[in-house]
């Protein structure tokens, strides 16, 4: 009865997408008499060049709703007045301009006065942290992708894997959504496409009390605005080149070996009107390449095929066969191609259809530090990504908008070394519901003993990794929502979406030894080093927000509901996980060890406050629930229960899993001091539970499983501190200033701890612990210097505190207390320096990108028994030292002092970039 009343409602109300978010915001305000205060009624208000307008009520008031985020000129007229406009007058996505006007009784004729507006250094209608950057910010920083724009704000810390975590939160945690749409992959919540950010229009991050409108997250939401086609065609190309170049060869083999198109990237855009249709379709396209052999080299001093000889009578008698031709490998390159597509079509005044096509495409290497003399043995990895989405929006009114949408997101990644082969020896791309029974490995796949070290402390000699990793996502989409502005202290918005998700995943590792399998062989579905499924996951959710916009007071209010459907089947009875063992005993009914899963649900209020202090002063309180199923990934894992203690100890995936569930509490102030200076200081509270996590189960003796459950909490706070000093024609000088102090804590610092725990035995954490991403104080600051028409100068810094690590007792083998040591800081500044010029009506900019100004080392990884990436205590032992004695005498065994020392335990060095870009 509960979960019928429950869908009732869900569809009454017409609620909204955790998938999909704000593409719009208002501009509202009041028109006075200048010289008696009086409002004036009947003001027209045009938004030049859109059909977008209003009229002021007999209040003077007037609001125009469903605009997109941008600039705009905004027009104010009335009989006996005289006109006056307003140019950059910017809109941002989910927040209200205020833009309040005075006339004047008309002197002379057609006099219009011409005022530039400022942005706002203070939002009044703020109610949770949110940043926003437009593409003329984005322009002016030395950045070249979203990350490194989202790791310049307050609360947000860059892993030691690279991966982004917003208060405190895991990398998991954060929704991406792409105008309005997401793009989050259903398997681990990464980008399923990449943007390149000459094609974005307005970035925002909501790291507080995110409105009821956005779901499916925990610590934050990412939402990117594409730029759209106007009246005029304009475009801009750009191409850069540079390397790295740095003093510090002794860490980074081959460094000093400058290329000038080490690294090359050329982008553009391109966009205006349809011919003939001017003023009914618009375009705009954008693209960029970029390639890279990276930072991180190897040497091919051995291939695939060469192996280590031990003679079992002498240990000490060891021969390595190396017959690679000695070049230098790049060992971390990537290509990557990024394409964007809009098309912008009004057929009526009230009616407005975007079609977004976005498309990715990347093929890279990790580095692999065993593999340093036989690079050619690490994986490659292919991924392309694909989000097709159309966007009708209908203003029934001046007051009433309704947006219908519909996507399609699709992510394919696949990981191996050689592809798979088709009868005649023909290379198949692998695609989901490929039969590879019919298939055949690639003949250079190696038998496991070709992989290996010729002593301790030294490189793996010969031959390959034989992994086989598939995996695509692909998800259908729909949502109907309606915005009304019911009166002038209320805007209401509510709505109604699905997604229907469609996942493929494929894993086994190729067959090959001595004696069975003399030939690279596939394994058989039917064993446990095979894993294949298919799933059909299906979430509907929605919400109702109240936006109440007071004088003196701003409230939002919401409820969301969120409803899973998982489509899959769970283990009912923890003693006997698996129907597909062969030892249950024989009283256990078989057909009753899995179940259907039933639907989850939740529902999840939510309220943000913002009420002035002063007339620049704002304070914003908030409070928020939040629901997110867990990755699906972690769901479906070996849903066939298959298991083989040959192999290890079998993990199961958990389709029954919970939402996890964050409460979150923040209070804030905004207060401008100057015309051009403000600062904004926040405070929160996270509190984490049902987060996933490993745990293992005993069947009986030493017989266990690992299972994903839910069961690890964490709690996060923090402050954070941000400082605006804008640019005027007064002051050529910008800076920001942004400062976070945080507390991370969990039981554990990610879902998978539990397992390497166990593998490397050491004992589970019993009381909170810093979380790996922990970084209590985070430093981020930009100053810009020059006329932006003219020139410009901008550097980026960045510090912070080092990250936690698990210190190790050498001597004893003992690890400490979790994540109870501190790696060293890391540093870094980043310089955009450029000089524009025009000539016979093109522009043309020059400029240089210096990345690591400084060159300046930033230890990543660390040893456990020293904290640093320099050195490590085991270079000094027994083992090392006769290692080192071996290297010294036999040719292809290199020193342990060789192999200890790490490049990739350190961020990149300096990189220099130059350019040049056409405008027109």
């Amino acid at each position: 009865m509960i979960k019928r009343l429950l869908l009732i409602l869900l569809f009454s109300f017409s609620f909204i997408a955790p998938i999909y978010s704000g593409t719009t915001g208002k501009l509202s305000g009041t028109v006075k008499d200048a010289d008696t205060g009086e409002p004036i009624p009947g003001v027209n208000i045009i938004l030049e060049g859109t059909t977008f307008g209003a009229a002021t009520d007999v209040d003077g008031y007037y609001s125009i709703n469903n605009l997109p985020p941008g600039s705009y000129t905004v027009n104010f007229s009335a009989i006996g007045f005289t006109r006056k406009s307003f140019t950059n007058v910017k809109i941002s996505v989910d927040f209200t301009t205020k833009l309040n006007v005075e006339l004047r009784t008309e002197t002379i004729e057609l006099q219009t006065i011409v005022v530039e507006a400022e942005t706002p250094l203070v939002r009044k209608d703020l109610t949770s942290s949110q940043v926003t950057v437009d593409a003329g910010q984005i322009a002016s920083l030395p950045v070249e992708s979203v990350n490194q724009l989202l790791t310049l704000q307050a609360g947000i810390v860059q892993g030691a894997g690279g991966e982004l975590h917003i208060r405190g939160g895991r990398s998991t945690e954060i929704q991406y959504t792409v105008n309005g749409v997401s793009i989050a992959n259903p398997f681990d919540n990464s980008r399923t496409v990449n943007i390149a950010t000459n094609a974005i229009q307005e970035l925002s991050v909501v790291s507080g009390t995110f409105n009821a409108e956005y779901g499916n997250a925990l610590s934050g939401v990412v939402n990117t605005i594409t730029k759209e086609g106007g009246s005029k065609y304009r475009g801009k190309i750009s191409a850069y080149a540079g390397d790295y170049l740095s003093t510090r060869d002794e860490l980074f083999f081959n460094i000093g070996d400058v290329n000038p198109i080490n690294k090359s990237v050329v982008e553009g855009t391109i966009s205006g009107p349809i011919p003939t249709l001017e003023s009914k379709v618009n375009f705009f396209i954008s693209g960029r390449l970029e390639q890279s052999k990276g930072y991180l080299y190897g040497i091919r001093e051995q291939t695939i095929y060469d192996s280590v000889y031990r003679n079992p009578l002498n240990p000490n008698d060891i021969k390595i066969s190396r017959t690679g031709n000695g070049s230098v490998v790049p060992m971390n390159p990537s290509r990557e191609l990024s394409t964007t597509g809009k098309l912008t079509i009004k057929p009526f005044k009230a009616v407005k259809i975007n079609y977004d096509l976005l498309f990715s495409k990347s093929n890279y290497k990790f580095y692999s530090h065993d593999y340093k003399y036989n690079p050619d043995a690490a994986y490659n990895n292919y991924e392309w990504g694909l989000l097709n989405s159309l966007e009708i929006r209908h203003a029934l009114s001046d007051k009433t908008f309704y947006t219908l949408r519909g996507s399609y997101n699709l992510n394919d990644f696949k990981q191996f070394l050689f592809p798979l082969l088709d009868g005649g020896g023909n290379p198949v791309d692998y695609y989901p519901g490929l039969q590879v029974d019919g298939l055949h490995a690639n003949s250079n796949y190696q038998p496991d003993y070709k992989s290996s070290r010729a002593a301790n402390y030294t490189f793996l000699s010969g031959g390959t990794n034989n992994g086989h990793y598939y995996q695509r996502s692909s998800t259908w989409g729909g949502k109907f929502d309606v915005v009304s502005q019911l009166s002038k202290n209320h805007e209401v918005k509510l709505g109604l979406m699905f997604e229907n998700h469609s996942l493929d995943f494929e894993n086994f590792t190729i067959l090959r030894d001595s004696t069975t399998y003399i030939k690279p062989t596939i394994p058989e579905l039917s064993t446990a080093n095979h894993d294949l499924y298919s799933k059909y996951p299906l979430v509907l959710a929605g919400y109702i927000q109240d936006k109440m916009e007071f004088e003196s007071l701003i409230i939002n209010v919401g409820l969301r509901y969120d409803y899973f459907i998982p489509n899959s089947v769970y283990s009912t009875d923890i003693f006997n996980p698996s129907p597909n063992n062969p030892d249950l005993p024989p009283y256990i009914d078989k057909t009753k060890l899995l179940a259907e899963t039933p639907a989850k649900h939740q529902i999840s209020p939510r309220i943000g406050v913002s009420f002035p202090i002063t007339d620049q002063g704002i304070i914003h309180f908030s409070y928020g629930h939040f629901f997110q199923m867990p990755p699906f990934r972690n769901l479906y894992t070996n849903p066939d229960f298959k298991y083989s203690y040959a192999i290890g100890t079998p993990l199961f995936g958990n389709a029954n899993l919970n939402p996890e569930k964050t409460v979150t509490y923040e209070i804030g102030l905004q207060q401008q001091l100057l015309e051009d200076l403000a600062f904004n200081i926040t405070g929160y509270y996270k509190d984490v539970r049902d987060l996933l996590a490993i745990q293992q189960i005993r069947i009986s003796g030493n017989e266990t499983y690992l299972k994903y459950v839910n069961k690890d909490y964490a709690n996060s706070k923090g402050l954070t501190f941000s400082l605006t000093k804008r640019r005027t024609p007064e002051s050529m000088i910008g800076v920001t200033l942004d400062y976070t102090f945080a507390v991370s804590e969990g039981n554990e610092t990610d879902a998978d701890a539990f397992f390497l725990d166990l593998s490397s035995g050491r004992q589970s954490e019993k009381i909170p612990v810093f979380l790996g991403w922990d970084q209590t104080h985070t430093l981020n600051s930009t100053v810009s210097i020059g006329n932006l028409n003219d020139w410009n100068v901008t550097l980026v810094g960045r510090l912070g505190s080092g990250l936690p690590y698990t210190p190790q007792i050498l001597d004893q083998q003992v690890f400490l207390r979790t994540n109870s040591g501190r790696r060293p800081t890391q540093a870094r500044v980043d310089l955009l320096a450029e000089k524009q010029f025009t000539i016979q009506g093109i522009g043309l900019t020059i400029f240089l990108k210096i990345y690591n100004l400084f060159d300046t080392l930033n230890e990543r990884l660390v040893y456990n028994d020293t904290g640093r990436a320099s050195y490590t205590l085991v270079q000094g032992q027994g083992t090392a030292e006769e290692t080192q004695k071996l290297s010294d005498t036999i040719p292809g065994i290199h020193s342990p002092g060789e192999y200890f020392t790490r490049p990739d335990f350190y961020l990149a060095p300096r990189e220099v970039n130059i350019g040049m870009s056409i405008e027109f």
